[in-house]
């Protein structure tokens, strides 16, 4: 993997995750993205799906982080032509169960179950939220 000095590669617990999945990692020239296009254009597309989502969901922006979670995980689960169609988290965590979440509409109105105790028969079971993360 070759990425630039950004802090996000250069933690403790990165570093220790490329070492234990045997992943040899590169770090590029300051200042040039062109030798690290290929994580270039995966953080454009990132961006770039966050500020769809956001735009489109009509959600404030300070829930940016969550959105590119969302966006980064059904990335991950889909699958890709040039991995004969795998998904790429089954083939990284092949001893991890891929378990199928239904995706869901960034921004979209969902409700969570309420398992608080002392409810009556007609309380709500339920609070309308908004849905923000998959996972």
């Amino acid at each position: 993997m070759r990425s630039d000095k950004g802090r996000e590669y250069l933690s403790h617990s990165f570093k220790f995750f490329l070492a234990f999945h045997g992943i040899l990692h590169q770090i590029s020239c300051a200042y040039t993205p062109q030798q690290n296009e290929v994580v270039e254009r995966k953080n454009k597309h990132l961006v770039e799906t966050t500020r769809t989502n956001l735009i489109h969901g009509d959600v404030p922006q300070r829930f940016w982080g969550d959105d590119v979670l969302s966006a980064c995980y059904l990335i991950n689960h889909m699958p890709f032509s040039v991995l004969d169609d795998k998904i790429s988290h089954s083939i990284l965590f092949s001893h991890d169960p891929l378990h199928f979440l239904p995706p869901k509409v960034f921004g979209s109105t969902c409700f969570v179950h309420n398992f608080s105790h002392g409810l009556d028969k007609l309380s709500p079971k339920s609070h309308k939220c908004v849905f923000f993360r998959i996972h």
